[in-house]
């Protein structure tokens, strides 16, 4: 639910206060309170923690000699073969890309529920291929690594959204921060199980294939579990709503509350679900009338025709440069670079044997999944910009003493054990400044600032540019390393502090903004407006305000009603 602004005093804050008083706690304690929407969450964990593993698991598997021998020429420390390394890393960025780019047709035409199930099953395939790499060498990797890149950029998107329909909205943000750390939580247990599989069968030439294989076949039970538990949960009412089926919609939604059908809460979601659904319906029907209906083939179709439109006006490609270019310069801080090579830069930084290098990698995990946490207590009282903006010089001035100890002490580390450890530190310290900052911030930015009837197209054209940068910043990785040196940190440090200064001259801040003020922001004066002009409409069709704005007479028993309903299933 979106803040109305000005001409449209308290409909959807009455809303809000409506839900509050029937609900009760809201937030964390939500979570605890109803098990099925706490089970849910759960399901936002595993989506988040495989997304994250996949993030991490390679960078300690490319430094195995077990992994090497079966590589050939794609895992040297060669100079004319780190092109080759860097697609076995980023061709999983490649299929994310493309997994991003079809999730939406997927989620709407197969559902969110079976969208995730058909996302798990094409990751599954993609693990159990790179498990047969002990016979098909590099094209085996390759191949795998791309179908299940595909996968996680399929689950990055459906998982979170099919989440966020079903929860009820007071604990939307808790999930979304419990995404977030699950994210973190998965490259942080990816950096450990590399560290201890590294010791099977030794950490030299007799180390045994399991090293390397165990931290890739692990991803197969949680993926297990995601892939055979979503068939016992229910469908996204909202979901079912789009596509006419409003009285499963309802017992869903009943189900998930613990409340009968015609219980006020139930009422007044249903209602806020159906007048989304209407509001997007009319929206196609409006600027689009030729795809309103839901064929497979329209589906497929709208969601480029949509994205295609965000170019053809000033004020919309203003909201398109701030999405794409706030993405870009999210990858190109190098936080991939360090995540998917920790281990190799970290030997580039004097650490002398691979045992020790994934030790330094392991901190990374821990340091980024602590960072993470204060971030959902401060974003909304700071505000986006400020944090960006630290964060980014934060990390530019760690690339930066890191290129100067590398160009000072890169041919004597043996000699300078403390200048390598300084530089260690640097990129932890690194680490931190992301993990607060442009880690959570940059997603809120790219979901803040687009109108209503634009956001998920707006949304995903931001996702393909994260996942694009991801790659070609994976891909290019080890060439700059071996290359240029220290000359790999100072262009991410140039390009973090010029990071730095976009947000500061270009990107608004977005903070309790309502939709009419950013459209004044971003020249667009209008377009907010006349969407909630169109919701408040459908809000009057089907008596929604009646609800929000109705006497508030007899909360108490409605209240006693809910409690009594829950009490009585337990």
């Amino acid at each position: 639910m979106v803040a109305g602004g000005g001409g449209h005093p308290g409909i959807y804050d009455a809303a809000l206060v409506r839900r509050q008083t029937l609900m009760g706690a809201s937030g964390p304690a939500a979570l605890v309170k109803n098990f099925r929407v706490f089970s849910i969450a759960m399901f936002a964990c595993i989506g988040g923690l495989l997304y994250g593993y996949n993030q991490g698991v390679f960078s300690g598997v490319l430094t195995m000699p077990a992994f090497s021998k079966h590589m050939g020429n794609y895992d040297t420390d060669l100079p004319e073969d780190q092109s080759r390394k860097g697609w076995l890393t980023s061709i999983l960025e490649l299929g994310a890309w493309l997994g991003c780019l079809l999730s939406g047709f997927m989620a709407e035409v197969a559902s969110r529920k079976y969208g995730i199930l058909i996302a798990t099953g094409v990751f599954i395939v993609g693990v159990v291929i790179q498990a047969t790499s002990i016979s098909g060498g590099h094209s085996t990797i390759l191949g795998g690594r791309f179908i299940t890149g595909m996968g996680v950029g399929s689950l990055s998107m459906i998982v979170p959204m099919y989440n966020a329909e079903v929860a009820p909205p007071e604990v939307r943000g808790s999930l979304i921060a419990l995404q977030q750390l699950a994210i973190c939580f998965g490259i942080l247990i990816s950096f450990w199980i590399d560290y201890g599989t590294n010791y099977i069968g030794g950490t030299g030439k007799t180390q045994a294939d399991a090293a390397w294989l165990v931290p890739i076949c692990l991803q197969l039970f949680p993926a297990a579990i995601l892939f055979g538990g979503i068939l016992f949960m229910p469908f996204s009412p909202r979901w079912l709503v789009h596509h006419n089926r409003e009285k499963e919609a309802q017992q869903v939604l009943a189900k998930l509350r613990g409340l009968p059908m015609d219980h006020e809460l139930v009422e007044l979601e249903f209602l806020e679900i159906k007048a989304q659904s209407m509001f997007e319906k009319r929206t196609v029907a409006e600027h689009w009338p030729h795809l309103q209906e839901l064929t497979t083939i329209n589906v497929f179709k709208l969601q480029f025709v949509a994205i295609g439109s965000l170019f053809k006006s000033k004020a919309m490609f203003k909201r398109v440069i701030v999405a794409t270019v706030t993405m870009f310069f999210q990858q190109w801080t190098g936080i991939n670079a360090v995540l998917y090579y920790a281990p190799t830069i970290f030997k580039q930084l004097g650490m002398d044997s691979n045992t020790t290098s994934l030790l330094a990698t392991g901190v990374v995990g821990i340091v980024m999944f602590i960072a993470t946490i204060p971030s959902v207590l401060y974003i909304d009282k700071l505000g986006r910009k400020p944090i960006l903006t630290i964060g980014a010089i934060g990390m530019a001035i760690c690339h930066i003493v890191i290129a100067g100890i590398v160009a000072k002490y890169k041919d004597s580390w043996p000699e300078h054990r403390g200048a390598g450890w300084g530089a260690v530190v640097m990129v932890w310290l690194f680490v931190v400044h992301f993990g607060y900052s442009w880690g959570p911030c940059a997603w809120i930015i790219v979901a803040e600032i687009w109108p209503l009837s634009n956001r998920p197209y707006g949304i995903a054209l931001g996702a393909s540019s994260n996942w694009m940068n991801n790659f070609i910043v994976g891909q290019v990785t080890p060439d700059m390393i071996t290359k240029i040196s220290y000359g790999t940190y100072l262009i991410f440090g140039i390009l973090t502090f010029m990071g730095a200064g976009f947000v500061w001259w270009f990107v608004p801040e977005t903070k309790r903004l309502t939709l009419e003020e950013m459209d004044v922001i971003f020249g667009s004066e209008g377009t907010a407006q006349a969407d909630f002009e169109r919701m408040d409409e459908i809000n009057k069709e089907i008596g929604l305000d009646r609800i929000v704005r109705g006497s508030n007479t007899h909360a108490d028993e409605i209240t006693e009603h809910k409690n009594g309903a829950l009490v009585k299933e337990e």
